[in-house]
């Protein structure tokens, strides 16, 4: 079974900050963490330093490859830079998987 991760360290979410599943809208100094699986991608924040994990509204999303799920996690990274309360790009969320 394939599988592969990324964890981007050290983001300031813009204005609004960002949606997640079991925590509605948070902010501050976060941490991003993608797991892919082979066929979906799992992505989840959390306050860095922290223990707690809180999954990305949006999240699974369908990702045939590793590069594929690489690119999800580059556009999260930048979606979150953004802020305004969303979570996975709207690019990406058609693919829930």
């Amino acid at each position: 079974m394939a599988w592969a991760s990324w964890t981007t360290t050290g983001i300031y979410p813009g204005a609004g900050g960002v949606r997640t599943e079991e925590a509605g809208v948070i902010s501050g100094n976060l941490t991003l963490h993608t797991t892919w699986t082979g066929a979906a991608a799992q992505v989840a924040v959390q306050f860095s330093g922290s223990s707690d994990w809180f999954t990305l509204s949006g999240s699974p999303v369908e990702c045939d490859s590793e590069q594929d799920s690489r690119d999800l996690h580059q556009a999260v990274v930048e979606a979150l830079r953004s802020g305004g309360g969303g979570g996975v790009p709207a690019e990406w969320a058609g693919r829930a998987a």
